[in-house]
């Protein structure tokens, strides 16, 4: 009797160690598919990696100190695309609010979708470059053979000449890349990126 006891016991224990592990194996697969939004959650609140920050209106504070803002553009791998700046620098004051522009045209003779990431360098500047709106907040979409100007309205967080680590930052640049909607977006890198042509 005591052995059948025993082997019931046994087994009640091999199957709470089967669901634990189970619950382990979920939970932990659950944690990789979170890191990535969580990451770039953290990157947008914080300014980490050169994430800029999106607010929802300007600032009412212009400093009489300039800065300039330079703009780069490139195309990933697999999307069609030619997609430069408007503009390659501007100069503005410290916590004016301006409006850049950028241009995509779809080369193929089908219509395709892309995404951009964007990045701020010096990467300490990127807590303080503000977009209050930005075409990289949502998927772009053209046509065959469509082009397409899309806006870019930020300003510079006065705030930034109160750290010993930005206030002497003279020039910022404003990188964006253009990747195919389909799949996941890398994180923006010299290595992976194809700078178009006509930069």
């Amino acid at each position: 009797m005591s052995g059948e006891n025993g082997q019931a016991q046994k087994g009640i224990g091999n199957g709470t160690i089967v669901a634990a592990c189970a619950t382990f194996v979920v939970a932990m697969v659950g944690m990789a598919y979170a890191a990535v939004p969580l990451y770039q959650m953290f990157c947008q609140v914080t300014g980490y990696n050169g994430t800029t920050q999106r607010v929802e209106q300007a600032s009412d504070v212009v400093l009489d100190k300039k800065i300039k803002v330079r703009f780069d553009a490139n195309v990933g791998n697999g999307l069609p695309w030619t997609f430069e700046p408007v503009q390659r620098e501007i100069e503005l004051k410290i916590g004016e609010t301006v409006q850049v522009a950028y241009k995509a045209k779809n080369i193929s003779s089908r219509e395709t979708t892309g995404q951009a990431i964007f990045n701020v360098t010096p990467q300490q500047a990127g807590a303080y470059f503000n977009k209050v709106q930005c075409f990289c907040f949502t998927e772009t979409k053209l046509k065959a053979g469509e082009e397409m100007e899309m806006p870019v309205v930020f300003f510079v967080d006065p705030a930034i000449v109160d750290t010993v680590e930005t206030k002497n930052i003279h020039t910022i640049t404003l990188s964006y890349t253009f990747y195919p909607h389909e799949g996941p977006k890398p994180v923006a890198s010299a290595a992976d990126k194809i700078v178009n042509s006509t930069n």
